[in-house]
């Protein structure tokens, strides 16, 4: 499945506001920040913009997801974009499972390229279905 514009947390503050008032899942390698996002939420167009111009502002229940691995966690800047390319495919094979209007925040943490694959996405699947269940 594909990972769309729409698909990407980019502004700081989408981030600040999933990290401040989402909650928080540890799973091992990464750590997964959600939020679901409300009606109320506003779209912040900016002047101007090409967001809201070519429609990339979200759907009500598009799925978006903002990938973060810092050098302090993960390693050099090779390591940091093995560690984003991994946690964004994960995403994009398993989107589905994210409830629809949730914001996600997918941080690498350092074992993140030591660990295979499947494993990875074994938590992931584990952590979706958390989500759906406390919806």
């Amino acid at each position: 499945m594909r990972f769309r514009p729409e698909q990407h947390l980019r502004r700081q503050s989408d981030f600040r506001v999933v990290r401040e008032h989402g909650r928080r899942l540890v799973c091992g390698a990464f750590t997964l920040w959600c939020r679901p996002r409300d009606a109320a939420d506003p779209v912040e167009p900016v002047s101007g913009s090409i967001r809201t111009e070519v429609g990339l502002a979200p759907g009500p229940d598009t799925r978006r997801v903002g990938v973060v691995a810092s050098a302090a966690a993960v390693g050099n800047a090779v390591q940091r974009n093995r560690a984003k390319r991994r946690l964004r495919a994960i995403f994009r094979s398993h989107q589905e499972l994210v409830p629809p209007g949730f914001d996600l925040i997918l941080s690498a943490r350092s074992a993140l390229n030591r660990t295979a694959y499947a494993e990875l996405e074994r938590r992931f699947v584990d952590a979706c279905q958390q989500l759906s269940r406390t919806r």
